[in-house]
């Protein structure tokens, strides 16, 4: 919507306006950046925590899968 200015003081404050409105806008941005890195940083941190979980249940179902194994193979063979 085009706006009609009368006078330069007018058109000064409405750039003084937009200008503040960019400002603000940018300091959200920014705010807004660093929530999601800090998201991401715990999100990467809980799923590094989560595969070394799975990693090491893995490793102790293989190692309890050999226990059975050789004690099967001990009492049968």
């Amino acid at each position: 919507m085009e706006r009609k200015y009368t006078s330069l003081t007018e058109i000064e404050n409405d750039l003084r306006a937009l200008k503040l409105k960019k400002d603000i806008d940018l300091m959200c941005l920014r705010s807004d950046y660093q929530s999601l890195l800090r998201h991401l940083s715990i999100g990467g941190l809980f799923a590094d925590a989560i595969s070394q979980l799975r990693a090491s249940i893995v490793e102790k179902q293989r190692s309890l899968i050999s226990l059975v194994a050789g004690f099967l193979l001990r009492k049968f063979f």
